[in-house]
């Protein structure tokens, strides 16, 4: 046993815990499943320990965090793995050869965090830049070595740190945003996806400045738009909006309440040349919704893609409330015949929770329809089928009388 983990601290399994799921891909360890004694708690966040169920049998090598309640990640099933800039360069490489084989151009994520091999690290391509979100504690520490390896798999110029969000919180860690690698883009970068212009801002955007997820979905909505009139609903940089005018559509009103998000849909329309079919408008999505309905306006497609409003189990029964009343006032807008697509980014709100609360919504907007397509992510977004959190987006559209 000594030979096998060498000088690396050991964290053990609760005699009533399941290793199993550890042995069979699941990639966690709760605080509450190992033993936490004064040296465990002692163990600094990020550091590598090996992982040991309750007989001392050696399960892989987990990077620990005694700071936040998933306090162990699985790094790799090899109790004697080193983690360094060979290794990650194997990881990035593998990553790398997934997306290389589906997409043409090289925007997309590159890092799916869990479901790459690396736990808690997302990573976004925009062509010679990238964008790191170092979400685990291990990652944050070695993001220079990410950057490093990065670079060397990739050939990119320009490394962004984006170290925001409440992932981040949960671990313990501050906020952060800059550039490790080259020179700071000096303008939003131009990404083609559905024969749409989206522009990027990697530092003052949302998350790492686009939303590569739902590629997919902005291509199924194409297929339904024709010429119609199109509603985008909290649209950011002009999503589904900017799809469904490079799809055919006759005029497309995005509704977002960031008015920098909708300076860059302008853009991305300009870029187009659609500008005179984009209409946007700055306001609070539901009272936008509300508005609309006032007017007496309708759409031939009507999309909504929310925030996440059940960001976690706590905030589930809330969340599902919020997706209820979305569909509610989304669905008075659809034209007879038309189409509603709603969208949940909540991974503790799971497929049959957010389809059921969207019915209900739909109901109680007075109106009635099928659901005739379920989405997910890209597959740049791969799912890692032990764990639902890496499956997060659902989008379903439904066709209403």
């Amino acid at each position: 046993m000594s030979e096998l983990t060498g000088d690396r601290p050991v964290i053990r399994l609760r005699p009533k815990s399941k290793p199993q799921a550890i042995r069979h891909g699941f990639p966690w360890v709760f605080a509450d499943e190992a033993v936490l004694d004064r040296r465990t708690k002692a163990l600094p966040p990020g550091g590598m320990a090996v992982l040991e169920d309750p007989e001392r049998v050696p399960l892989g090598l987990v990077t620990v965090n005694p700071a936040s309640k998933i306090i162990a990640r699985v790094m790799d099933a090899d109790p004697a793995a080193v983690i360094d800039g060979a290794w990650l360069r194997a990881r990035l490489e593998r990553a790398l050869a997934l997306r290389a084989r589906i997409y043409d151009a090289p925007f997309y994520r590159l890092v799916h965090a869990e479901a790459d091999g690396l736990p808690g690290l997302v990573i976004d391509r925009f062509g010679d830049a990238a964008v790191i979100q170092p979400n685990a504690a291990w990652a944050d520490g070695m993001v220079d070595e990410i950057a490093e390896a990065l670079v060397a798999v990739t050939g990119v110029t320009t490394v962004v740190v984006n170290g925001q969000g409440r992932s981040r919180a949960l671990e313990g860690l501050t906020e952060r945003l800059e550039v490790i690698r080259g020179t700071a883009p000096d303008a939003p970068v131009p990404v083609q996806m559905n024969g749409a212009v989206y522009l990027a801002d990697l530092l003052g955007g949302q998350k790492t400045g686009l939303f590569f997820d739902q590629r997919p979905n902005h291509a199924f909505l194409q297929r339904l738009v024709g010429e119609g009139q199109v509603l985008d609903v909290f649209s950011h940089v002009g999503g589904f909006g900017l799809a469904a005018l490079a799809g055919g559509a006759s005029h497309a009103l995005c509704v977002d309440g960031s008015a920098p998000a909708l300076e860059l849909a302008r853009g991305g329309a300009q870029a187009m040349g659609a500008t005179d079919r984009l209409e946007t408008m700055q306001s609070d999505a539901f009272k936008a919704l509300e508005s609309l309905a006032a007017e007496d306006r309708r759409f031939d497609v009507v999309v909504c893609d929310p925030p996440a409003f059940a960001p976690s189990k706590p905030a589930l029964e809330a969340g599902l409330r919020a997706y209820e009343r979305v569909a509610r006032l989304a669905a008075p807008l659809v034209a007879p015949g038309g189409y509603l697509a709603l969208c949940s980014c909540s991974h503790a709100a799971d497929l049959t929770s957010f389809r059921n609360a969207s019915a209900r919504g739909i109901g109680r907007g007075g109106r009635r329809g099928v659901l005739i397509h379920t989405g997910q992510a890209g597959p740049d977004h791969p799912t890692l089928p032990q764990l639902a959190e890496t499956g997060y987006l659902k989008t379903l559209f439904f066709r209403l009388d």
